[in-house]
């Protein structure tokens, strides 16, 4: 396909590396390193042999530092990662590990400035929208290129996050079904998961105690709506 073409279609030029054995914690994989074309972004796929299904679990991982790599408590990605990893080791699929989607495509800096105004009182929307920027900035056309490379043209999609589903559909990628993934709650993540859910239209079955408490409020008409946004 030549770039007019790919610039015509929307369709992203990946290439991919060698496939090679993973051995982790969460089992054995097949890791494959792919190159966007258009960005130089590196992205990665880990594979677990599947039952011949037409469509295999596939999560959409975007890169957390933050909460991959150090735990952070602040957001629950680490978690989604771990059980994400488990439940394709367990039934077979893909995950892949999207670089360049750091706080949702803003990058590492940017995150921590909005981390420094969620601590004076914004919420996760609130802070991008304070500093000039999206919402979220993530792109997946590279990601809907690595799932036709791998012939995962119809799936099941491990993700709490509608937006994927239609987005991945843009580029040519069925999903049959969304999968949630959702470990329980904290204390330090409970009004991030609420923004995600309330503002962001993520699945999310929450009903924490900082939930009830602020339903409590507004049905008292002690806490303002917009406040609780």
């Amino acid at each position: 396909m030549t770039d007019a073409q790919v610039e015509e279609s929307g369709a992203a030029v990946v290439s991919g590396g060698p496939e090679v054995t993973l051995p982790t914690a969460f089992g054995t994989f097949r890791a494959q390193a792919w190159i966007d074309a258009a960005t130089g972004v590196e992205h990665l796929s880990v594979s677990a042999a599947a039952d011949v299904v037409p469509a295999p679990l596939v999560r959409l991982h975007s890169e957390c530092l933050t909460g991959d790599v150090f735990g952070s408590y602040r957001c629950d990605c680490g978690e989604q990662l771990d059980m994400a990893l488990k439940l394709i080791q367990r039934h077979g699929g893909t995950l892949l590990y999207l670089r360049g989607h750091e706080g949702r495509g803003i990058g590492l800096a940017n995150k921590l400035r909005a981390y420094a105004l969620q601590e004076t009182g914004a919420d996760t929307v609130e802070a991008n929208e304070q500093l000039g920027l999206p919402v979220d900035a993530r792109n997946y056309q590279a990601a809907a290129a690595i799932l036709a490379e791998l012939g995962h043209h119809r799936i099941r999609l491990l993700s709490n996050n509608p937006d994927k589903q239609s987005r991945l559909l843009e580029y040519g990628i069925t999903v049959e079904e969304m999968v949630p993934v959702q470990p329980p709650a904290r204390v330090q993540n409970e009004r991030y998961l609420l923004t995600k859910r309330d503002r962001m239209n993520h699945k999310l079955s929450l009903l924490t105690e900082l939930d009830e408490s602020l339903t409590a409020e507004l049905e008292a008409g002690t806490t303002n709506a917009e406040e609780v946004r």
